[in-house]
């Protein structure tokens, strides 16, 4: 009987937090608040870049990252201002950073905070194959999807703990919980987030990086060099994220759409 009521209680609680991602009408789960992700984004955020110093403004690809970057934030108020959701990036504090580490990786935490590796930029390439991952990276950011991430991996490794509950309780294990979900210390294309999250995250950049005036089609080249590179291909049924094959097929299919924004 005490099993079935706490099956009954979890059942209930996940369906109270259960809400749609605006940009899919997809149904998700997310029980922590923006205010206190926002929170431990600029703390984490601050403690990396003490960790890990960005490259001067004199760098010509940091001032490429930061360029591209405040060109994205535009787009990205556009896009939201039009789709009548500004409320959720008012508390957007934008940064943008390149350190020298060479791991194929780039992340956005909550708030704008977008941290890009060096070691991504052979991939890259150029200004375009730049703003395909920035923008990316920014789109997961913008659909909450590690605060989805977040609030599973609490209910599966704390017992469905409240944020502020964990981060008393269990501080440690919270900030390492925070961190995977971003894709912090992990390559890119890892398994932070899951198929779904990663399809919606390559349309949404799609959009946001046409609006840039980055070329979209620029997003093919890019992924195909990743699988030629070997950081994005295998099995799909042994990854959460997508192959490439579906990833660029399901991106052609975008295009189209993308390419309305995209304004050289």
């Amino acid at each position: 009987m005490i099993k079935k009521n706490y099956l009954l209680i979890l059942l209930l609680f996940i369906t109270v937090a259960c809400s749609v991602v605006p940009f899919s009408n997809r149904k998700r789960f997310n029980i922590v608040p923006d205010d206190m992700m926002l929170s431990m984004s600029f703390t984490n955020y601050s403690d990396f870049l003490s960790k890990n110093p960005p490259l001067p403004i004199g760098n010509s690809n940091a001032k490429m990252v930061k360029d591209i970057g405040n060109k994205l934030a535009t787009a990205v108020s556009n896009y939201m201002t039009q789709k009548g959701m500004s409320s959720e990036i008012k508390d957007f504090k934008w940064e943008f950073n390149l350190v020298n580490n060479n791991e194929v990786n780039a992340w956005c935490m909550p708030g704008g905070k977008v941290v890009v590796y060096t070691g991504i930029l052979p991939l890259t390439k150029d200004a375009d194959g730049l703003a395909v991952v920035m923008g990316h990276e920014i789109a997961h950011a913008i659909a909450k999807h590690g605060s989805e991430r977040m609030s599973q991996q609490l209910l599966i490794e704390l017992g469905g703990m409240t944020l502020s509950a964990a981060l008393e309780k269990k501080p440690e294990a919270t900030k390492s919980i925070f961190l995977t979900a971003y894709g912090v210390g992990s390559t890119l294309g890892s398994l932070a987030y899951s198929r779904e999250h990663e399809y919606e995250a390559d349309k949404l950049g799609l959009f946001f990086m046409a609006m840039a005036g980055y070329d979209p089609n620029k997003a093919i080249g890019f992924w195909e060099r990743m699988s030629q590179n070997g950081n994005s291909g295998g099995l799909e049924l042994l990854k959460t994220h997508p192959s490439d094959v579906n990833r660029i097929a399901e991106m052609r299919k975008n295009m189209p759409e993308a390419i309305k924004y995209y304004k050289k």
